[in-house]
């Protein structure tokens, strides 16, 4: 994949998977830029001196100006990742509004505002482009989802956006897809469920580069998919 010159976006970029994506990308060629909210996550960030890597201190995801304010900064996107949210685990009896609406916010809300600031970007340079959210097996099984239905709803918002804004957008050369991992192989999730299988997990570079190839210019078909990589979990 040649990503030479090619600028992408990466929310949650510091993460366990941003990481992985970020850097199948920079080695692509790619120019990276991933917006942090704390501090801590930038500093722990083991790409953050990379030439071609830029970090942009945000306020907050879930807000508009805020979110307008990264990719109003951008020269020319190409792509734009999302892979910012979070995870709760919770009966619906004990979630309330606060924990629900927390769960739409990180993991919904943030994918939507971007998602409509990539789109203006690329209207802006017409040349079309490409968007990569990330649901979760939940989105697609709904009923693995029980025991966190706040998480599973959230996602699930995810890949209906994904498939309806990819038939929105096709006509302007943007192609949007979604990956929806299960488990994946991370230290968190390791010290989480210290009993599993974690031969079974996907890896976080196995995952890393489906959506690469999802973001990248060789893709020149594919729209609308919710893609899962559950590897053999």
């Amino acid at each position: 994949m040649d990503y030479r010159d090619r600028h992408v976006v990466v929310t949650g970029g510091t993460g366990a998977l941003g990481t992985a994506v970020v850097r199948t990308l920079v080695e692509a060629g790619a120019v990276c830029h991933v917006p942090f909210v704390h501090d801590g996550e930038a500093q722990r960030f083991p790409l953050r001196q990379h030439e071609k890597v830029t970090l942009l201190a945000v306020s907050d995801l879930s807000d508009e100006a805020a979110v307008a304010k990264v990719y109003d900064a951008i020269p020319k996107l190409w792509a734009s990742i999302h892979l910012a949210g979070g995870f709760a685990m919770s009966p619906v009896a004990q979630t309330g509004k606060a924990e629900l609406m927390q769960q739409l916010d990180m993991n919904f809300l943030t994918c939507f505002l971007c998602c409509r600031a990539a789109v203006n970007a690329f209207a802006r340079s017409g040349d079309g482009g490409r968007i990569v959210n990330v649901a979760a097996r939940p989105a697609l099984e709904w009923r693995s989802g029980a025991g966190m239905a706040a998480y599973t709803a959230s996602k699930a918002a995810v890949a209906a956006l994904t498939a309806a804004l990819a038939e929105e957008v096709a006509k302007n050369g943007i192609l949007v897809n979604a990956v929806a991992p299960s488990i994946m192989d991370t230290a968190t999730n390791r010290a989480a469920m210290p009993k599993a299988n974690y031969d079974a997990w996907p890896k976080v570079e196995e995952v890393a580069a489906t959506i690469a190839f999802l973001a990248s210019p060789d893709n020149k078909v594919t729209r609308g998919g919710i893609v899962p990589v559950y590897g053999r979990a």
